[in-house]
């Protein structure tokens, strides 16, 4: 039997390639430095791929922060709403899909990621208070939940009438539905580290596999 180990990796971060604020190449070393074994760069709407591999740095699996819009009278406020869902593993990158209603853009971005090869995984669902547990309930192909995204913005806790992340993930499991938490960095900004920024090594996953691959 082969032998498993734990590797240790990011979900959840951003470059200069969208929204952060350093290259991928700077961002990669720090978690090279950190000991970080496999990482994702998630960069919206943008398959970020680095140009050389970072010597003995983590594996890099391919991902987007696929980056969609909620429109009209079911936006938060009547203005525009972000549901993001990060796209991990896929093959091309992924065209958000925009729409009215709460639903229809998750299972559609869902479904897009899928088709690429990915894996769905649904990102911060309480920024801007854009989704619900009972949203999340009605989609179908998602594979993971962030239960703690490391942005100071994200409002994991919740606050008034509005459930925690991990409150909405113990709604779906005792509801049946099989979906994996994940803690996340969210991670933009790398030289200034502050509670007011999103810097990276506050949330990550393990797991446990026979070798150190994307496939694994």
């Amino acid at each position: 039997m082969t032998e498993q180990i734990w590797y240790k990796g990011n979900l959840h971060t951003h470059t200069t390639e969208s929204d952060g604020d350093a290259h991928p190449e700077a961002v990669v070393e720090w978690y090279k430095q950190h000991d970080y074994d496999f990482l994702v760069l998630s960069d919206h709407n943008h398959l970020t791929i680095l140009e050389h591999e970072i010597e003995e740095g983590p594996l890099m699996v391919p991902g987007e922060e696929v980056s969609a819009r909620l429109l009209g009278s079911q936006a938060w406020h009547g203005g525009e709403v972000g549901i993001h869902i990060n796209g991990i593993g896929i093959s091309q990158v992924v065209e958000p899909v925009n729409a009215g209603e709460v639903v229809r853009v998750l299972q559609a971005n869902i479904d897009s990621i899928i088709e690429a090869g990915g894996i769905a995984q649904i990102n911060h669902p309480n920024a801007s208070w854009a989704l619900d547990y009972k949203d999340i309930a009605q989609v179908r192909g998602a594979s993971l939940l962030e239960v703690y995204n490391g942005g100071p913005a994200n409002n994991n806790e919740g606050g008034p009438g509005k459930h925690s992340a991990e409150d909405m993930w113990d709604h779906l499991l005792s509801e049946g539905h099989v979906i994996f938490g994940v803690a996340t960095d969210d991670s933009h900004h790398y030289s200034d580290f502050s509670t007011n920024m999103a810097n990276p090594g506050r949330g990550w996953v393990v797991v446990k596999a026979s070798e150190l691959s994307k496939e694994a």
